[in-house]
């Protein structure tokens, strides 16, 4: 089965979790089945109220997988296992018609970069990742050859990704 899968990328406080869920809440009005899939830190814990997991489903998703090096949920202690790929992750998921997936930098998927000027870090992740397709940004950019978009212009970015994906009725 082919599996639509989009990423949403970025340093830490570029805007990703905002952005994820103000996506999957707008590809559900759209009639679309989302889920999601975010990359955690070591010791994370799930779905306390404003917990990026607890957000995801807020905004509508079907299903959250969420995944760092230490557990992954649909609750699964590791126990000293390796973390599991994006791809054991995704075969885990149920169907839905598109699956977003925050984090996972250095993940072979198509993703949109996030930039925000309060970023921990503003390097360009797009200069080294042929992957990253597209940029949100809350500032301007000059010279980006990529497409690249407002940060909360939620409804193009959604065009986008439909887009890039193929996801059309």
């Amino acid at each position: 089965m082919m599996r639509r899968v989009f990423g949403i990328t970025g340093w830490k406080n570029s805007g990703k979790t905002t952005l994820t869920e103000k996506l999957v809440a707008e590809l559900v009005r759209r009639g679309w089945k989302v889920s999601t899939v975010k990359h955690a830190h070591h010791d994370f814990d799930i779905d306390k109220p404003g917990a990026d997991s607890f957000r995801h489903r807020q905004a509508g998703a079907t299903e959250v997988a969420i995944v760092s090096d230490r557990r992954w949920a649909l609750m699964h202690e590791l126990r000293g296992e390796d973390e599991p790929t994006l791809d054991a992750i995704l075969s885990r998921l149920g169907t839905s018609d598109i699956v977003l997936v925050e984090g996972y930098k250095r993940e072979a998927h198509s993703k949109i970069e996030t930039r925000r000027l309060e970023a921990k870090d503003r390097a360009p992740l797009s200069a080294n990742d042929p992957h990253i397709v597209a940029v949100a940004a809350d500032f301007a950019i000059a010279g980006e050859s990529l497409p690249v978009f407002d940060l909360d212009d939620t409804k193009s970015i959604a065009d986008f990704i439909e887009r890039t994906t193929g996801l059309k009725r």
